[in-house]
């Protein structure tokens, strides 16, 4: 049961015309975002910086942001939100079973990881989920493959997803229905 009451509809016009901003057309709101709605000037807010960085606009693709997104709510223990992005964006970022099993109980290391690109991602979360740091070694391995812009872009989504662990976290929002949960994803053995 979630610590802070999730808005229920029928929703009030604000509430619910926010709600709709947040969504697809035509979902349902997810349970944080219901959370997140009993503050409407905060979820405005929230909403305005994730539209950046679930857009377009993001300088890392939609397969790097994914890998980004899961491995940092794993690291923050967060099955609520790894679950949510799992079910609706590893498939269409050509995650494998493997990769994301990888994510959650794995490293860099394993062979599931081919592109040194993505290796050096998940080095980059876990320094930064460790130290709240990227020592001068990694970064300068991170600046051969990574602008000035997608290394910004990586701090910030780091730090955004653990903001968001940590709210979907503490607040116990109860997982979504269909969403996937650490267990799901064992690697394989083998």
């Amino acid at each position: 049961m979630s610590r802070i009451a999730l808005l229920e509809p029928p929703y009030a016009d604000e509430a619910g015309a926010q709600l709709a901003r947040m969504m697809p057309a035509g979902a349902a709101p997810v349970g944080l975002f219901r959370m997140f709605a009993r503050n409407l000037p905060m979820a405005g807010a929230m909403h305005a910086w994730g539209r950046y960085e679930l857009g377009r606009q993001l300088t890392l693709s939609l397969r790097e942001r994914e890998i980004v997104i899961d491995r940092t709510c794993a690291r923050c223990s967060c099955e609520y939100e790894w679950g949510v992005h799992v079910m609706t964006f590893a498939g269409k970022a050509g995650l494998t079973h493997e990769q994301t099993a990888s994510l959650v109980h794995g490293g860099p290391d394993d062979p599931c990881w081919t592109s040194e690109r993505e290796r050096l991602l998940i080095l980059a979360v876990d320094a930064l989920h460790e130290h709240s740091d990227i020592d001068d070694a990694l970064w300068a391995r991170l600046a051969a493959f990574f602008d000035d812009l997608q290394l910004l872009d990586l701090l910030l989504l780091c730090g955004w997803y653990h903001a968001v662990s940590f709210a979907a976290r503490a607040a116990r929002v109860p997982h979504e229905p269909g969403a996937p949960r650490f267990a799901d994803v064992l690697p394989s053995a083998g």
